[in-house]
């Protein structure tokens, strides 16, 4: 922290904290500090000339989850010039540009660096799969701390020791994105957690197959988490007696979430529709607030039947 010395008359801009964890903020601090994107010192007298109006639209930063074989990573295989660094092997029948798999945390961290020296037309990372990346970063974690388990570290610790992996792994990701204009898809597996709603009694819902600290980061990192699932309508069969039983009804039509539901996790940072095909297409054309293309068949081709009562899923 810099320290200078100031007349007892003069007033910081600005006083943080309480208590005994107080610090004043001087004109001088803010000299010493970081510099604009665009050159110009970032001081109190130019500050106020740079403030931006309006969007300023960067690559977006895309983790996609889902069952799996509903084609997560087709999904990122039809984005921008992407190229894939694999931490599973399950590229091999898809059309694709991808890094040797990885097998370390550091093979992953110099495939990372080696996309930010070099010159390449690449416009799209997808690291597939995330749940993978986890085992990686967890062996890093055994290794530095000389155990054979993530869970020989006592009071659950390594599960935190691992975050600062993970935010090294992103920080990464972030460097290419703001310097080499590169967007981001992370596709990770789905899993079925009780979710404690305080609002409510618990109950079940998907969310990312991840460590619940790390899902917490990389979800809030990412511009849109999205949730792949098959529609599944339901349909009311009377069995006699006045009795009726709920049957489900797959078409086989894969979608996108982007809301929060309670069977799910999903967010976006922008408007998009609720519900998409699982396109990569469909959502870079919301994305852009193009009229996305709207389609009424399964990935099949085969057209899709309207169903009569939608499933608890869909919010019904």
């Amino acid at each position: 922290m810099p320290t200078h010395s100031h007349n007892t008359s003069e007033l910081p801009l600005v006083r943080l904290g309480q208590g005994d964890y107080v610090r004043d903020i001087w004109p001088a601090d803010l000299e010493h500090q970081h510099q604009h994107q665009n050159g110009e010192p970032m001081n109190a007298s130019t500050l106020m000339t740079q403030i931006r109006k309006g969007r300023s639209p960067k690559p977006r930063r895309v983790m996609l989850y889902g069952t799996h074989g509903i084609g997560k990573s087709t999904f990122g295989a039809m984005a921008e010039q992407p190229v894939f660094i694999p931490t599973e092997d399950g590229l091999g029948d898809i059309d694709c540009e991808s890094f040797p798999l990885a097998t370390s945390l550091g093979q992953v961290m110099a495939t990372l660096e080696s996309l930010y020296t070099n010159d390449h037309g690449y416009k799209t990372v997808v690291i597939d799969s995330l749940d993978w990346l986890e085992r990686l970063i967890w062996a890093e974690v055994c290794s530095d701390k000389g155990v054979d388990s993530i869970e020989d570290i006592g009071y659950a610790k390594g599960y935190t020791y691992a975050i600062d992996k993970w935010r090294a792994v992103l920080g990464a990701l972030d460097a290419l994105r703001s310097d080499r204009g590169i967007g981001v898809i992370l596709i990770a597996h789905a899993k079925i957690d009780k979710f404690e709603n305080p609002e409510t009694e618990p109950y079940d819902r998907y969310s990312p197959r991840l460590h619940k600290l790390a899902s917490a980061l990389v979800q809030e990192w990412c511009d849109e988490v999205l949730f792949a699932t098959y529609r599944v309508h339901t349909r009311k069969v009377e069995e006699g007696f006045n009795k009726a039983k709920h049957q489900g009804i797959g078409t086989g039509e894969r979608v996108i979430r982007t809301t929060e539901r309670p069977a799910h996790v999903a967010k976006s940072r922008l408007p998009l529709p609720e519900e998409m095909p699982l396109d990569y297409r469909v959502f870079a054309a919301c994305v852009r607030g193009d009229a996305a293309p709207t389609t009424n068949s399964s990935t099949t081709g085969e057209p899709v039947a309207d169903a009569e009562t939608p499933s608890p899923e869909e919010g019904a």
